[in-house]
């Protein structure tokens, strides 16, 4: 459903960053998808998590040169009266298996649950059923209760990219209920696990790709940089001072996605909901009127923010597509984890701190052999005035 694809030069020991860079001549450069292009060697994308949250790697990446550190040493980092804004979604067990009347095999990833018992899920399928069709989706060992799914068109339109069905089973329990019972972790497309089907996700997923502060239901994919964060940080930096909020957005399957356009205001950006919550905002002014930094933990905490500035609305559907040139209102720092290439996100970084900037990070750390994606590593960057231009080369 999902497809990662990697460079052919995987055993490669230098980055390389593909795409021509031009000069600028205007105060917003123009980017194509190339300039967001690079060789990864396969090795370094992360299969496990680190054996403890906080032992992790962090890239203090501030200034120039960045700084090799841990990533527990992120409290020293930050300082009393600074705002740490995490999002709070909760990643569902969203894959289910089954099987058509026919007998062909199906899978469903749900991305989003919506009244009535329905979902709306990608499906994959070798030749889709016909609405009306029920499936039989498995259930979990020992709790066969008539799972099922009926198809009742495409969402959320006729010609949309997802379908919408109907979940059910024999107690008529909701969505929420039948996920967390029967589902599977949607672990990402490069994370591979050696039992496939029913059991593609290995028991510790569970527990590591979901945050310790993880609270609203909704998510298909984990906010990766708040994955770092175990008890032990939290209470440091409360101690050190540091505040806290929290923001929503229920983290949709379109971010694994890359972006296919050259030109890349032709990109039609997924969405996905957020919410940022009256005491979140009454924090976010605190900190402002008493000095303090916004550190944002992920990019997912960025776009819930920047929709909110950009828009007024603290709550909603947000296609926010944040690239060089973006003018940040709300965020001073960034906690994230290295992104895929030609991906939204490594567009949302180098906005942020700058193209030239991310691209010397990313070639520092595959030299030094950070792991990348969502098991990966994290690197703390703080925001550039101004918009970013390019250099000529």
């Amino acid at each position: 459903m999902l497809l990662l694809l990697l460079s052919p030069c995987h055993n490669r020991a230098l980055f390389t960053w593909n795409g021509s860079v031009r000069p600028s001549s205007t105060v917003s450069p123009t980017y194509t998808l190339s300039d967001f292009d690079f060789d990864l060697p396969a090795h370094l994308i992360a299969q496990q998590p680190a054996p403890q949250r906080s032992a992790s790697r962090l890239l203090d990446a501030r200034h120039s040169p960045p700084v090799d550190r841990i990533f527990r040493e992120l409290p020293d980092l930050l300082q009393g009266g600074d705002l740490l804004v995490m999002n709070d979604t909760r990643v569902l067990k969203a894959r289910l298996f089954g099987e058509k009347p026919t007998g062909g095999k199906l899978e469903l990833l749900v991305e989003r649950v919506l009244g009535g018992n329905q979902v709306a899920a990608h499906m994959r399928v070798s030749k889709k059923p016909e609405i009306g069709t029920t499936v039989a989706l498995h259930s979990a060992a020992g709790q066969a209760d008539g799972l099922c799914a009926t198809l009742l068109g495409r969402w959320p339109d006729a010609d949309g990219p997802l379908f919408r069905f109907v979940l059910s089973n024999n107690t008529g329990d909701d969505p929420f209920t039948l996920m967390e019972r029967h589902g599977h972790m949607p672990l990402p497309p490069y994370i591979e696990r050696q039992q496939q089907g029913d059991n593609a996700d290995a028991a510790q997923d569970a527990e590591r790709y979901q945050t310790v502060f993880a609270k609203a239901p909704g998510a298909v994919a984990a906010p990766t940089a708040a994955l770092h964060f175990d008890e032990a940080v939290l209470a440091q930096l409360q101690a050190r001072g540091v505040r806290s909020a929290y923001v929503t957005l229920h983290v949709g399957a379109g971010t694994f996605q890359p972006v296919k356009t050259e030109n890349l205001a032709e990109h039609r950006m997924h969405s996905e909901w957020y919410q940022v919550p009256p005491e979140t905002q009454q924090a976010i002014a605190d900190c402002k009127a008493r000095g303090g930094r916004v550190v944002a933990v992920g990019t997912t905490t960025v776009r819930s923010l920047e929709s909110w500035a950009a828009t007024g609305q603290a709550q909603g559907d947000t296609q926010i597509f944040i690239t060089p040139g973006f003018a940040f209102q709300q965020v001073d720092l960034l906690v994230t984890n290295f992104h895929l290439p030609k991906s939204s996100l490594m567009m949302l970084v180098s906005a942020f701190a700058g193209y030239e900037h991310i691209r010397a990070l990313y070639r520092h750390a595959i030299a030094q052999e950070y792991r990348f994606f969502s098991y990966g590593d994290a690197m703390l960057l703080a925001a550039r005035p101004g918009p970013q231009a390019k250099l000529a080369t």
